[in-house]
């Protein structure tokens, strides 16, 4: 399954870069140590995460082609 990963805020400074693709990707939990391993130091932040645009709040099921962003929090007014 390929899975489009978006980084936003100060993880995309961390990654060094706003999208990555990940192939093969088993299930969400596969998906976060494959990025953990890449950037180790993402394990240092909090951030909330949107699969194909919507908030979660527990880990989802992927299917092929969706699209996983990790976004730092964040305030507005």
């Amino acid at each position: 399954m390929l899975i489009k990963v978006l980084f936003f805020g100060v993880l995309a400074e961390v990654t060094q870069t706003s999208i990555k693709h990940y192939r093969d990707v088993r299930s969400f939990g596969d998906l976060r140590l494959r990025i953990e391993d890449d950037y180790p130091e993402m394990v240092h932040y909090n951030y909330r995460i949107a699969v194909n645009n919507e908030i979660i709040n527990e880990d989802p099921v992927l299917n092929d082609n969706d699209e996983v962003a990790f976004m730092p929090p964040f305030t507005g007014g």
